[in-house]
């Protein structure tokens, strides 16, 4: 499901689940911190494979979810997306087709956001009773402010690459987004270090994940997750 190539001084992270719009199941969360985590580059490049980047958790899992166990999900994925925020090296995303969910959510957590024009983003998730837990209540306020995040989250529309990039979700709408991972990997990778960690939001993210993964517990422990 997580494809990993070591190209040069980019690490190219495949989500390689195109038949389900490379939606996450807890295994894949626990595959892409390590492809991240582990990587030896100062330049992780992520990416999804086919028509969509990522559609977010997987929903046949989330349907299986009671409170106690929807808690424990929405913790594995905030830590999966703090490890990607946190790590030394400069995690780019790049975005074509459809981030859904948690697919913002993971982007969110990269140090640059780019995308193509085909690119479209939506945070759905309640519309179906519940909401993206994996840290995007915290990063979205801070990626395109409060009352964008408000927007996207409450209305749960989706945005188109253009207006994506109006609002800050992402820098920048480009043919190629590969090929900006490789225009930061050919900077000194000390100061990309240096530089990325600097450049890192400061809050209180352990305050902010509780609260998330405690009101996504409720929502799923008050009635059944439907799809």
């Amino acid at each position: 499901m997580v494809r990993v190539t070591d190209d040069g001084a980019v690490r190219v992270v495949t989500l390689d689940r195109p038949e389900a719009r490379n939606a996450l199941t807890p295994r894949a969360l626990d595959d892409l911190r390590a492809a991240v985590t582990d990587a030896d580059q100062p330049v992780v490049y992520v990416h999804g494979a086919g028509e969509a980047f990522c559609a977010g958790a997987d929903l046949d899992v989330v349907r299986d979810l009671d409170g106690p166990r929807g808690e424990a999900f929405a913790r594995r994925g905030q830590r999966t997306l703090n490890a990607v925020e946190d790590t030394d090296n400069v995690v780019v995303a790049g975005v074509d087709g459809a981030a859904r969910g948690g697919g913002v959510e993971l982007a969110l957590a990269c140090d640059v956001r780019v995308c193509t024009p085909d690119a479209t983003f939506a945070e759905p998730g309640v519309s179906l009773g519940v909401f993206g837990a994996w840290g995007g209540t915290r990063r979205l306020p801070e990626a395109v402010g409060a009352t964008h995040a408000a927007d996207l989250s409450l209305s749960g529309r989706t945005v188109d690459a253009e207006t994506a990039r109006e609002m800050g979700l992402v820098s920048r709408v480009v043919a190629d987004p590969r090929a900006v991972a490789d225009e930061v990997a050919a900077n000194d990778p000390a100061a990309l270090r240096e530089l990325a960690a600097l450049l890192a939001a400061d809050g209180d993210r352990e305050a902010s994940d509780r609260a998330e993964a405690d009101a996504f517990a409720r929502l799923l422990a008050d009635e059944p997750f439907e799809s």
